[in-house]
């Protein structure tokens, strides 16, 4: 027997190879795809942030998060060598102003309920840097209503959500938690082979240290010796697996055929993962492969990334169901929106129905409604027609789960026209999806005739001394007091609480200048700073951003972000926050 006669002949080997690999084992009702988007009136509130809208990410409070992360001090070690309790996470608290012990007064069923409110917003980069940080870094678990693997799951989920794959591989290689988090490990694994990496996928399995448990993973491992020309290794795992009972006979006939028992490849394709689809590829010469309207969306990503998708020209375009698969694919960015509005340029319609538009597509598929709507674009002068049609387009594609395949063209578009002959009516609609060229703000520009503004903001980027900040700040509040026009805003009383905050004496003369209202902080985040719970008054913070960019926040909830990162003393995180918001910037 060809597997006990190898077994025999390595038995040696079988110690050395188990410590460096490891194995284990509805319907809708119709919507009118005509109607312009309302401009709802907007409640003033700092709690719920209801918006769909999607904003690009802008330079982020985070931009050299630090990629080198620093060992706990002498005496934090002692700490946790005698609590025995293990940390998982990349960050030393003391990079963001936070602490070993930020979890240890939150109750787990208020850190459930916020994580659950936060997953149905689309944050801002700023929102998910800051969720990140607070997440990321090294700090002891929660204890009360919430265990270990349920906070895990948390960071687990985030990660996956927000799918920064160097900062998850980062995540579990630090740790070496790849038996703790099976999930999140095949994410990694499973994406960076969806865009056909091979290598970058088998390079995680080369830095695991400790043995794998879950089986799906084991497999990889297994091919990936096979990849990295370790036959014999790959081989030995594989019968090792055998004799405690595995059963795969998919995956076992595509590794005899990869190691060279097998002369004649299998033919049938798998669809059931990711690595059973790209062997079915990788062990069939003659490998062709047309995805169907339920290929998941790696399969989609691994056939485009492998060029292995069809010439879109080339689809009849009488095949409305193909189409159809295609609009999903566009969707997914597996095809351009290019290539698509190119199929739709071939429809042929006749003159009457391009002349009435709206009335022409109430008797048409929606994928043929959608070809004449994109053609009416191309053909129509007019600007308040022309936006009719690309608002209706724009729905269309959006009320069909496809949101994100009309937007490249559709900026495109609207780039051609100028703002000042947008029709009134379709300003929102404008101001929504215009790409506008966002200008990168480096430098920070010194205006002393705002306090805000004034060079006192280089505390927060320098090491500027308490005696000559104080003596800055007193002569500026001197000037300001002396011109009766200055209007106090509530920036500049951020800047001076924030002084206050970090003991930096603020002459009692100068009180009269500005007031605060005392019930500024949301009453649950005041509870959460005086019980001492950082971790979740820093969730809520996240949760009050929301999809907002630190910029676009109005001052008043600007202010009681500051104040409450004043009082829980984050400094450095404060700071960056700071100086993103306060200085002009060119």
């Amino acid at each position: 027997m060809k597997t006990l006669k190898l077994l025999n002949k390595k038995k040696l080997s079988i110690i050395l190879f188990f410590s460096l690999f490891g194995f284990g084992l509805n319907s809708q009702e119709p919507v009118d795809i005509w109607n312009i988007e309302k401009n709802p009136k907007i409640e003033e509130t700092i709690i719920n942030r209801d918006t769909e809208e999607k904003k690009a990410p802008k330079n982020t409070i985070y931009e050299m998060q630090s990629q080198n992360v620093n060992d706990l001090n002498i005496e934090e070690d002692q700490t946790l060598a005698s609590k025995e309790i293990e940390i998982i996470g990349l960050y030393d608290p003391a990079e963001n102003g936070l602490d070993i012990n930020m979890w240890s007064n939150s109750n787990g069923d208020q850190i459930l309920k916020i994580i659950k409110r936060i997953n149905k917003i689309k944050l801002s980069q700023d929102a998910t840097n800051i969720l990140d940080t607070l997440l990321l870094t090294n700090a002891y678990y929660p204890e009360l209503n919430i265990t270990k693997e349920q906070f895990l799951k948390i960071k687990s989920n985030w990660l996956i959500k927000n799918s920064n794959l160097q900062l998850i591989e980062d995540y579990l290689l630090k740790n070496q938690i790849i038996n703790e988090n099976p999930e999140l490990t095949k994410y990694l694994v499973d994406e960076y082979l969806s865009r056909s990496d091979v290598k970058k996928s088998c390079e995680i399995f080369s830095k695991i240290k400790e043995s794998i448990d879950d089986e799906y993973l084991s497999n990889f491992n297994i091919y990936c010796l096979i990849n990295d020309k370790k036959k014999d290794e790959a081989q030995l795992l594989m019968d090792l697996k055998k004799e405690l009972g595995f059963d795969d006979k998919f995956f076992e006939s595509k590794i005899n055929y990869l190691i060279g028992y097998e002369n004649e490849p299998e033919t049938n394709i798998s669809e059931k993962t990711i690595l059973d689809f790209h062997l079915s590829h990788k062990t069939n010469p003659e490998f062709k492969f047309t995805p169907k309207n339920d290929t998941s969306k790696e399969i989609w990503k691994y056939l485009s990334t492998s060029n292995l998708l069809g010439n879109i020209q080339e689809v009849d375009i009488d095949d409305i169901k193909k189409i159809t698969i295609i609009e999903k694919a566009t969707n997914e960015k597996n095809y351009t929106e290019r290539e698509l509005f190119k199929l739709y340029k071939r429809f042929q319609f006749n003159i009457n129905q391009l002349l009435n538009i709206k009335e022409s597509t109430k008797v048409l598929s929606t994928t043929e409604a959608r070809a004449l709507i994109y053609q009416g674009i191309l053909i129509t002068s007019e600007v308040e027609k022309k936006f009719e049609l690309m608002n209706a387009l724009k729905n269309s594609f959006t009320n069909d789960g496809l949101e994100n395949t009309f937007n490249v063209e559709l900026k495109i578009f609207l780039n051609k026209v100028e703002k000042e002959d947008v029709p009134s009516n379709y300003i929102r609609f404008y101001e929504k999806y215009i790409d506008s060229a966002e200008t990168v703000l480096t430098n920070i520009k010194i205006n002393n005739k705002i306090l805000h503004q004034s060079k006192l903001i280089n505390y927060f980027k320098e090491d500027v001394s308490t005696k000559k900040i104080t003596k800055d700040l007193e002569s500026s509040l001197k000037k300001i007091k002396k011109d009766k026009k200055y209007f106090f805003s509530k920036k500049d009383i951020i800047l001076v609480e924030t002084f206050k905050s970090d003991n930096i004496i603020v002459s009692k003369k100068y009180k009269d200048l500005y007031k605060i209202n005392k019930f500024e902080i949301p009453s649950d985040i005041q509870i959460f700073i005086n019980n001492g719970d950082m971790a979740v008054a820093m969730l809520r913070i996240v949760e009050v951003i929301g999809q907002d960019d630190l910029e676009n926040i109005d001052d008043d909830t600007m202010y009681f972000i500051i104040s409450t990162l004043n009082q829980l003393n984050i400094d450095a995180l404060r700071n960056k926050i700071l100086l993103k918001v306060l200085p002009l910037k060119v």
